[in-house]
């Protein structure tokens, strides 16, 4: 197998890319606001789905 032009190879070991839960995060820390809004409206949404739920099977 030969090794293509466009992909060089490193010899230094690169750092393994970051998982996804460290990335979401450090996306939540850097963006509070918007992490608390969306937080806060998953949360009245669920909650008034299972208000209409239990309303409509009493």
């Amino acid at each position: 197998m030969t090794d293509s032009p466009e992909t060089p190879r490193s010899e230094t070991p690169q750092e393994p890319k970051p998982s996804y839960v460290k990335l979401a995060m450090r996306n939540m820390v850097r963006k509070r606001g918007t992490s608390i809004f969306h937080f806060a409206l998953t949360t009245i949404g669920l909650l008034g789905t299972l208000v209409v739920l239990s309303y409509l099977t009493r």
